[in-house]
């Protein structure tokens, strides 16, 4: 959701959510439910799928998503306040169904170094027949440092082929700030992961149409497709098991452990420039992605709720 997710709207010709033919109502728990008043949707859903459930992926990408997720947010529990998102926002969809999507959000307690941790997973139907699938998990650190954050994300179309970001973008210019370049990405080794991914041979580099978005990757971004057409899917989940999944949980062991517990001893005109280059980074990611995807898979007034609980846990309100 927080990456790629408008570059893959246009080629897919996706269908447009139907425009304000809706409302707002409220339960009688005050739960609010958006609803067509021209669709079936208008009565309150149950039993909807959650975030840790991942029902439209492969079991290798399920259980690669869920074993990051359950690290990530075991390691840093002490760090991370419980997710207050209502239940329209955990969950959401668009008045056909056809569009689905889960958020999780948990903010960083005031004496941690983390901001906040975000994942989600967008589901949406193709003219076709066939689905996108977009999942995603990124953490955000704070101006107490300035640690890289991390972010892996899958986007699939197709049961035999799919683009993977995995990286650990850098929160400062790596060109005049040689011990940041040398601590997080030289002695770290990350670019060994990189090689070893490639090494395959369904494996080829993604380049992003966006230059804004290369601009923001660090020298050791995985950004690759996946392409099993001769092996089908049975390769293409091989390949999540065997190799994605095992270089994915050494990177988060890398972001862990070199990004999240170590000290950086910033001072307070850095965190000043680091507090700076964070919100504007969120504010184009709204601007970028979220605003202008959102509303067309799910119509405007999910979109709102899901971008404004976005826009509080980053800040930018």
């Amino acid at each position: 959701m927080v990456v790629l997710t408008h570059q893959f709207i246009h080629p897919f010709r996706l269908p447009l959510s139907p425009p304000p033919l809706s409302r707002i109502s409220k339960t009688k728990h005050n739960s609010i439910i958006i609803t067509s008043s021209a669709s079936p949707m208008d009565t309150p859903q149950t039993n909807h799928p959650k975030f840790m459930d991942f029902p439209h992926l492969s079991i290798s990408n399920k259980n690669l998503m869920v074993d990051l997720v359950s690290k990530m947010e075991n390691t840093l529990s002490p760090d991370l306040l419980p997710s207050s998102l209502p239940p329209e926002v955990q969950y959401f969809q668009n008045s056909s169904a056809t569009s689905q999507g889960t958020l999780l959000i948990r903010s960083g307690t005031n004496n941690s170094l983390v901001d906040c941790i975000l994942g989600s997973w967008i589901h949406c139907g193709l003219p076709n027949g066939g689905a996108l699938d977009i999942s995603t998990l990124t953490a955000y650190l704070n101006s107490k440092t300035d640690a890289p954050r991390f972010l892996i994300e899958f986007l699939q179309n197709s049961p035999k082929s799919l683009i993977l970001i995995l990286d650990l973008p850098p929160r400062k210019d790596l060109v005049i700030s040689a011990e940041y370049l040398k601590t997080f990405y030289e002695e770290t080794h990350l670019d060994e992961l990189r090689k070893k991914l490639l090494e395959i041979s369904e494996i080829r580099p993604y380049i992003s149409s966006s230059l804004y978005i290369r601009a923001l990757s660090s020298p050791t971004a995985i950004s690759v497709t996946i392409d099993c057409e001769s092996g089908g899917a049975a390769r293409l989940q091989e390949i999540i098991q065997d190799h994605v999944g095992p270089i994915a949980k050494d990177m988060l062991e890398v972001w862990l452990n070199q990004c999240v517990r170590i000290e950086r001893g910033v001072d307070e005109s850095e965190k000043v420039e680091l507090k700076k280059r964070d919100v504007l980074v969120k504010k184009k990611t709204v601007e970028m992605d979220l605003a202008s995807s959102l509303p067309r898979l799910f119509g405007q007034d999910v979109a709102d709720l899901v971008i404004k609980a976005i826009e509080k846990a980053f800040d930018i309100l």
